[in-house]
């Protein structure tokens, strides 16, 4: 199973390293980091994390593709070559997923036209505008597209799709081995659930 994992300048980190944590165990799966140029991308925060190999001239297929988010999907949704590439390896895929602002890629390509998706909770309007319809909800499936909201709900769409692809018992397994089993110690992790003012501090940052 090849899976497809877009990786970009400005990329944030655990967007894609949460679906790769889950994905990668699946059986016979194997994973690329597929961007626009060879070599390193720098996450949001300055890291030089990954590496592309292949290039999208490179792939042109995948069974899993999976469109991670950050502030470099701004200039995503502008780039031809990006969305060209995102439309054409959608239609060979079994399953085509974003987590967080990956989402207004696939929206920008026209994969979500009038269909339910979710993103991060600061970029629902943006993710209407290009025209999907934004709901608030962690994991979004609607046939073969699966969003996830913002950064750590990745985990829990991979688990999801793992599921969907595995079984369970397959999914349930990797969740164990993972040992990821949350209990934050605050319960603002969504804007319905923060404080005003803490959803404000947010917003003046992004």
């Amino acid at each position: 199973m090849e899976i497809a994992v877009l990786v970009f300048d400005r990329i944030t980190a655990l967007d894609a390293i949460g679906p790769y944590e889950v994905l990668s165990r699946l059986p016979g799966a194997r994973v690329h980091w597929v961007g626009l140029q060879p070599g390193p991308v720098r996450t949001d925060s300055g890291l030089a994390t990954f590496v592309v190999e292949p290039t999208l001239a490179e792939l042109d297929r995948a069974d899993v593709l999976v469109v991670p988010g950050g502030f470099g999907t701004r200039a995503l949704i502008e780039d031809p070559a990006v969305l060209d590439w995102v439309r054409a390896v959608h239609e060979t895929t079994t399953w085509t997923t974003s987590v967080c602002t990956g989402s207004l890629v696939l929206a920008a390509a026209g994969l979500l036209a009038g269909v339910d998706a979710t993103t991060h909770w600061a970029a629902r309007e943006l993710l209407a505008k290009l025209g999907a319809n934004p709901v608030a909800e962690r994991v979004v499936e609607r046939g073969k597209i699966m969003t996830a909201a913002g950064v750590s709900s990745g985990i829990d769409m991979a688990l999801t799709l793992a599921a969907r692809i595995a079984g369970d018992e397959v999914a349930q397994a990797i969740q164990l081995g993972i040992e990821y089993d949350p209990q934050p110690p605050f319960d603002t992790g969504s804007p319905e659930k923060a404080p005003p003012e803490i959803v404000e501090l947010v917003r003046s940052l992004t």
